[in-house]
């Protein structure tokens, strides 16, 4: 009898154990089953956590871009821009080819001084807009061209003053040609106009020629100050790309950046 109850005991034992591990691999089940939709639900939210830094990027990015450009904007239409010079009349000053950098806000807050170099328009081209020449005299004063030297009358003076004009190279200076037939030529710069002149004397087209030619009744031989667009501020040189320096393919010259040193202006 007691061999039968300790049998029996062992046999509910057993089934007690067998119901102990049915429910444990249900509760396993479940549990995983937990875990899995836990797992899909994190990756769920990864993605979109990814998706929206990467929107977000996206649109830091593009700020960023609008920021650069307004502030490009911005300096190259009240500060400084890059301008390419178109021939050779401001020769050995500056060269055709060369780049510069010129200054947009000196004129906005101040007046045009003697000897700057300028860039201006002289409305005289639709080919070609913008000179580069340098102011050689200010409103109201007088300039005399006799003899191919350049002298100069204050408003304030009876005395005109010889130029020593040392910006020049020795084929331009003392040889500021006004024509064959005339020995000498007088300009009186009227208000708020200026005398320009190119360093190049012999091949530049500036107020000795109207910009153009005399010839028409509207010429004249001076700019408006209104007219005037840029100071020059960097030379930046010219950079032979297929040479991979600065010599200048065509006249073979050096024309490594002068920056701040170039004869941007000049004090007589």
């Amino acid at each position: 009898m007691g061999e039968k109850n300790k049998k029996n005991k062992t046999k509910e034992e057993i089934e007690e154990i067998e119901q102990e591990v049915v429910v444990s691999e249900e509760l396993t089940l479940e549990e995983q089953t937990k875990e899995i939709l836990k797992n899909d639900e994190q990756k769920v939210k990864n993605e979109k956590t990814k998706e929206l830094t990467f929107m977000w990027e996206v649109l830091d990015f593009f700020k960023d871009l609008v920021v650069i450009v307004l502030i490009v904007l911005f300096i190259r239409t009240f500060l400084a821009m890059p301008f390419q010079i178109n021939g050779q009349s401001m020769y050995e000053s500056y060269y055709d080819k060369e780049f510069i950098i010129v200054d947009r806000l000196s004129y906005r807050i101040g007046w045009p001084n003697r000897w700057d170099v300028i860039v201006f328009k002289p409305n005289v081209s639709l080919i070609k807009e913008f000179f580069l020449k340098r102011i050689i005299w200010l409103p109201w004063d007088t300039i005399r061209i006799e003899e191919w030297n350049v002298s100069v009358k204050e408003k304030w003076s009876n005395e005109f003053i010889e130029l020593d004009e040392t910006y020049l190279n020795e084929e331009n200076k003392w040889y500021t040609f006004i024509g064959w037939l005339k020995e000498r030529k007088e300009y009186i710069v009227p208000d708020n106009e200026y005398f320009v002149l190119g360093d190049n004397r012999n091949h530049s087209t500036d107020s000795r020629h109207c910009f153009s030619t005399c010839s028409y009744p509207a010429s004249t031989n001076f700019i408006r100050n209104i007219d005037i667009t840029w100071k020059v501020f960097l030379d930046l040189g010219y950079f032979n790309f297929k040479t991979f320096n600065f010599i200048h393919p065509q006249l073979g010259i050096d024309t490594t950046p002068k920056f701040l040193d170039s004869p941007k202006n000049h004090e007589y």
